[in-house]
């Protein structure tokens, strides 16, 4: 098994989002990658949305899955953008991200979170990406928030995170930091 890696290069994010959006159901798989890498939320707790979730709102107020902790997030203005366009025609009690087909008693469910990975798999399996999946889209959130801002404090309390160490190592920058380390490295005589 592959540790889930964030999608460090902002020209692959784009490649990503511009395959998705071409190929089956590509509006909801693009809003869904988007969705996942704007919102520093776990898939657990973006599948279940429906339209009314996000229509006219500028914030989500949600209790995540995992922590059971209440978490208030404002709506990146990029993504307000996106569902706005990606909701139009859509009635308020559809899932945001609504599965193909029926459930058991005929209705027109979420799409599941191996749903989710499967699509993720796909994409990654176009560009030869190891180690994507669903954490993958969370975790390129916290890598790219951290690059621009530094704020490791910050991004620590948006993750929850108990110590800026752990969010350090979840986003992948421990491993670029050990990764630049070795590569760099390389035997000199010591000086007496």
């Amino acid at each position: 098994m592959n540790t889930m890696q964030p999608i460090r290069s902002f020209e692959m994010i784009k490649s990503i989002q511009d395959f998705l959006k071409c190929g089956r159901n590509g509006d909801r798989n693009f809003v869904l990658f988007t969705t996942g890498i704007y919102a520093p939320l776990r898939i657990s707790d973006i599948l279940p949305w429906k339209v009314r979730d996000v229509k006219n709102k500028d914030k989500f107020i949600l209790r995540e899955k995992k922590t059971n902790k209440e978490q208030y997030f404002p709506i990146n203005n990029e993504l307000k953008k996106i569902f706005n366009i990606y909701i139009e025609g859509k009635k308020d009690y559809e899932y945001l991200f609504k599965s193909t087909q029926r459930n058991k008693k005929g209705i027109y469910g979420a799409i599941t979170r191996q749903q989710s990975w499967n699509i993720l798999k796909n994409a990654a399996d176009e560009f030869g990406i190891d180690g994507m999946g669903c954490h993958t889209m969370r975790k390129t959130f916290g890598y790219h928030y951290y690059q621009q801002t530094g704020d490791i404090v910050l991004l620590q309390e948006i993750f929850n995170h108990s110590h800026p160490s752990i969010t350090l190592r979840y986003i992948g920058v421990t491993q670029d930091m050990k990764d630049k380390a070795i590569k760099g490295f390389k035997y000199r005589p010591l000086n007496k």
